[in-house]
């Protein structure tokens, strides 16, 4: 029996094997967890922004929260700090354009472009680069589909479509069904495309924005001020392009046609097996302003419970500490984006968690407790972690992490997002029948918020992963129904998301947000005193890379 099946074995004699939680479940406190939330969303830590005296401040309260708990510190050297160096890129608001044969312009930044530069460059200097239209940009050998059919991109600009070819497909079509639908797989994310493009030489890359591909409109799309971070690189070069933007589909249409091309047909034959790169035909890309970048140094939070019988593997509970910091006042003249439930909740969760497991035995695997910085940057903590972990990745059984839970009393049922993907659902659904809860998938699966939080960068390394988030979908609330809930997410994503309306609040009920919070306890501390190793489901993208380190956990 191979190292793989060996795993899936074990996970399916657990979940028949194990009991009940225990009845009167674990001790986690709704006035601790509001406490802790009112005291990160205070002003005097100035939105918790990454290198700011506001950071300074959240580092000293979590690390002085660890310690108290009596945590052992996970950083290197014996500190509950990780130091994450981050570079911040700032363009001016100045033209890039591409000269068509047709004399044709694209227009500034934030009209037809919204561009990021993320090398530490102190120019950004291209000049006539041809550029090629690749589809949707995607790789995917498990799903047979290359869109690039070994084009040469050295040198050139690639455009992208958004999302993944599947989208928009329709019956008869290659792509149809063969993405999952017009839920979002990892292909779909700008993230995904960049690093294609810059794998395979390009200089720069445009992604064409559609609102209902991207989930998103134009104005969230558009950097603020032209600014970028990204986490310091040994080689940008190799890992970053020169420039990466998004490009305005009016724009991106009226392109095409100035070089005799149509948009949507050729977006239709992208969604055919059979697509290949097509030249845009005299469509050459120039760009030259000057970038200003500096180095910041942020932190990860890191703290364990050491296992008794197996401390080389892991259960990872994270959430991330950084929000918004200063911005302009709002109607009542709050200028600091402090993120309450975006998320100083998930932040409580992880502190309450790590007070109940140290008020019981020690498990028999480690638990390690990571708030992580720079997530509203771009997942930078969490993923500067992934590459420089201190607990190994391969021996680590399943990152539970927790972002913006509801806080409007019990629900009915707990909305995941991500479903589907890997062998963990089933425990959580058996753990959230204990508490006469049902999982419901995330009502919009397109949004892609299945990597857009902490997790992600872990499931990239192939660790099992679940994402407790309260904005994937309207709860079932016991108070209101999916109404309810449906309009809590509505409101919360339309007024306070990253805004300085989240903000602590008295009239909170944070029942929901314990419910939740046991249950990531539960299961962590099932899989902490378990042999297996949760896989991803055949078929995930994640899949073959768990598979490639088999041989480095206990069977």
């Amino acid at each position: 029996m191979n190292a793989r099946i060996r795993g899936a074995a074990a996970l399916t004699l657990l979940a028949l094997a194990a009991g009940p939680l225990d009845a009167a479940g674990p001790d986690i406190d709704a006035a601790r967890i509001s406490g802790i939330v009112r005291t990160l969303a205070d002003d005097r830590f100035e939105g918790r922004a990454p290198g700011t005296a506001g950071e300074t401040r959240t580092l000293d309260y979590l690390v002085a929260a660890f310690d108290e708990l009596g945590l052992e510190p996970a950083g290197p050297g014996g500190s509950y700090l990780q130091v994450v160096p981050l570079l911040r890129t700032q363009a001016p608001a100045v033209d890039r354009h591409a000269d068509g044969r047709v004399g044709r312009h694209l227009r500034a930044q934030q009209v037809d472009l919204a561009a990021l530069a993320l090398r530490p460059v102190d120019r950004v200097l291209i000049d006539r680069a041809p550029m090629v239209f690749v589809g949707y940009g995607v790789t995917a050998p498990e799903r047979q589909w290359d869109d690039y059919k070994g084009a040469d991109l050295r040198g050139k600009v690639a455009v992208f479509l958004i999302n993944d070819p599947d989208f928009e497909a329709v019956p008869g079509e290659d792509a149809h069904g063969r993405f999952g639908g017009r839920a979002a797989t990892y292909y779909a994310r700008w993230t995904y495309k960049y690093e294609e493009a810059a794998r395979r030489g390009a200089i720069a890359a445009l992604i064409v924005h559609e609102t209902e591909p991207a989930a998103y409109g134009w104005k969230t799309a558009v950097a603020p001020n032209g600014e970028g971070y990204d986490i310091v690189r040994e080689d940008p070069a190799r890992d970053k392009l020169l420039l990466q933007s998004w490009l305005h589909r009016d724009a991106a249409v009226k392109l095409f046609a100035d070089v005799g091309l149509d948009f949507e047909a050729l977006k239709k034959r992208a969604r055919s097996a059979s697509f290949a790169p097509v030249t845009l035909p005299g469509a050459l890309f120039s760009a030259d302003f000057p970038l200003q970048h500096t180095r910041i140094e942020s932190h990860n939070v890191l703290g364990r419970i050491r296992g008794a019988g197996h401390p080389d593997e892991s259960i990872m509970i994270g959430a991330h500490w950084d929000a918004y910091g200063e911005g302009a006042p709002d109607a009542n003249g709050r200028r600091f984006r402090a993120g309450a439930l975006d998320d100083g909740i998930g932040v409580a969760g992880v502190i309450e968690i790590a007070r109940a497991f140290k008020r019981g035995p020690r498990p028999d695997r480690s638990l390690v407790f990571a708030l992580w910085t720079a997530e509203e940057r771009g997942l930078l903590g969490s993923e500067y972690y992934a590459a420089h972990p201190t607990v190994p990745l391969a021996r680590t059984a399943a990152n539970l992490t927790m972002d913006v839970l509801q806080p409007n009393g019990r629900a009915r049922d707990l909305v995941l997002v991500g479903a589907g993907q890997n062998e963990l659902d089933a425990l959580l659904a058996r753990h959230a029948a204990s508490q006469q809860r049902v999982v419901t998938p995330d009502a919009k699966p397109e949004r892609g918020l299945a990597f857009r939080a902490d997790h992600f960068p872990f499931a990239r390394q192939g660790v099992p992963t679940l994402l407790f988030m309260g904005m994937g979908g309207g709860h079932d609330l016991v108070k209101g129904g999916r109404e309810a809930g449906d309009r809590w997410v509505q409101e919360y994503t339309d007024r306070c998301y990253h805004q300085a309306c989240d903000a602590w609040s008295a009239d909170w009920d944070l029942s929901g947000a314990v419910e939740d919070m046991t249950l990531v306890y539960g299961i962590a501390r099932e899989l902490a005193g378990s042999r297996a190793w949760p896989n991803w489901n055949a078929g995930s993208e994640f899949r073959a890379t768990r598979d490639a380190s088999a041989a480095q956990r206990s069977p």
